[in-house]
């Protein structure tokens, strides 16, 4: 199955949640915040605008975004979780 946005929904996927301290110690899963930054995986039309016409977005598919901690509503597909969210969620690309 495939997620497709609608208007100005962006689908991201959330990068994997890491399990070790930078001092080499293992967190339990209870002990792992979830990561504040993913993969845009897709895209809505756009924002409508005045006119008819449909604001273009600032992200493209494939971009590493970082975004706020209580972003978007996370749904599950084909046992994947996703987060859609708008654009205004989305803090800043990471290049």
């Amino acid at each position: 199955m495939k997620l497709q946005p609608l208007n100005d929904k962006i689908v991201v996927k959330r990068e994997e949640a890491e399990d070790k301290t930078a001092g080499g110690l293992y967190l339990p899963s209870a002990a792992q915040e979830k990561p504040r930054q993913g993969k845009v995986v897709a895209l809505g039309a756009g924002k409508h605008l005045d006119g008819g016409k449909r604001a273009k977005f600032q992200v493209k598919e494939g971009d590493r975004v970082l975004f706020s901690s209580y972003a978007g509503s996370e749904v599950t597909v084909d046992e994947v979780e996703y987060l859609i969210m708008t654009e205004e969620d989305i803090l800043a690309v990471v290049n």
